[in-house]
């Protein structure tokens, strides 16, 4: 990019951010934007997390939405349980690959150690990591692109095998860092090292081997890149915000680290109650800002405000809690507001 970067307020950031995530104006119904919605995957260590994230995006989202076979569950960045676009399974998973002749022959290892025990089978995962006295290193196997897991929340992911994807680790690992940047951007390489879970001098390569296609920038938290192609995105005039999203516990909205943290809740006390050191609760958006966090048990919804709502966005939030498309509550969500 030629001549100065180009200067980003908050506002042109995080409105950036949710039209890039489809957080003012949910996606119509189908195979497209259940694809669109998890184009940088989304997360689901938390029960059925991805499946509220889909809602948040998607209109007319059910309880099965998140196993439509558009999408895929697979050990993802940081080696977290994601839901991803099944064509894209490579992307998260060989894109992780690591670069070094030890760790490529750690994964390849367990990859065929996996192999042969299941032998065509699906099984619990903690019953291989029991039979290959392995642990979580079982894990290890996923950046090969081979495994795929199904994870209900209450018992041990299943975990079986597939066929290799054909793509080279090296792109795979760049569109990867393209999707971190046009969901996360303005970004790091450092940030994406921490997102993606690979080394800081691999994500930095794949910075550098990306920069003609990178435009510098200035944020108030400090300088960064984004993709050239996302900037008359960011320089375009907001559009109208959603009234209100229930987003769940590690939301790609809000997965950031460090001052990313400091753009999107400039209150300190705000960000310990939303970052906490154990479960994250879920953000409460409400005209395209945080404004409060959420938990739930079973039909039972807990809102904790961090301002006064009007009327009208008090109805809005208790909608968004009353469409949750969640399998194991029938009836109407019982919502409290903690004051």
């Amino acid at each position: 990019m030629n001549g100065s970067p180009l200067e980003l307020s908050r506002d042109q950031i995080l409105a950036f951010r949710r039209r890039a995530t489809s957080l003012d104006e949910r996606l119509p119904p189908g195979a497209r934007s259940l694809r669109r919605a998890a184009y940088a995957g989304l997360t689901d260590s938390s029960p059925r997390a991805a499946l509220l994230s889909i809602h948040a995006r998607v209109e007319g989202a059910r309880p099965s939405s998140w196993e439509d076979p558009a999408l895929v569950q697979v050990w993802g960045p940081r080696h977290s349980t994601y839901v991803v676009p099944a064509r894209d399974r490579a992307i998260f998973t060989v894109g992780r690959s690591p670069e070094d002749d030890a760790g490529r022959r750690r994964a390849e290892d367990m990859a065929a150690r996996l192999h042969a025990f299941l032998a065509g089978r699906r099984r619990p995962d903690n019953a291989a990591q029991r039979e290959l006295g392995v642990g979580n290193a079982l894990k290890y196997a996923a950046t090969t692109g081979t495994v795929l897991i199904r994870w209900e929340g209450a018992r041990a992911p299943l975990v079986w095998t597939v066929p290799r994807p054909e793509i080279d680790p090296l792109e795979a690992r760049r569109e990867l860092a393209r999707r971190y940047l046009h969901v996360f951007g303005p970004a790091t390489a450092h940030g994406f090292s921490i997102w993606a879970g690979v080394k800081k001098a691999e994500a930095r390569a794949t910075f550098d081997a990306l920069r003609r296609s990178l435009a510098a920038v200035r944020t108030p938290i400090g300088d960064a890149w984004i993709l050239a192609r996302d900037e008359a995105a960011f320089r375009a005039t907001p559009g109208p915000t959603a009234p209100a999203r229930l987003l769940p516990s590690g939301d790609a909205y809000y997965l950031l680290q460090g001052a990313d943290r400091e753009l999107l809740v400039p209150d300190a006390a705000r960000r310990a109650a939303l970052w906490t050191s154990r479960v994250w609760p879920g953000a409460v958006l409400v005209a395209g800002e945080v404004a409060g966090t959420w938990r739930r048990a079973q039909a039972k919804l807990e809102i904790e405000p961090w301002r006064r709502f009007s009327r009208a966005e008090h109805a809005a939030v208790e909608a968004e809690a009353q469409s949750l498309p969640l399998p194991a509550v029938e009836g109407q969500m019982l919502v409290r507001w903690e004051r």
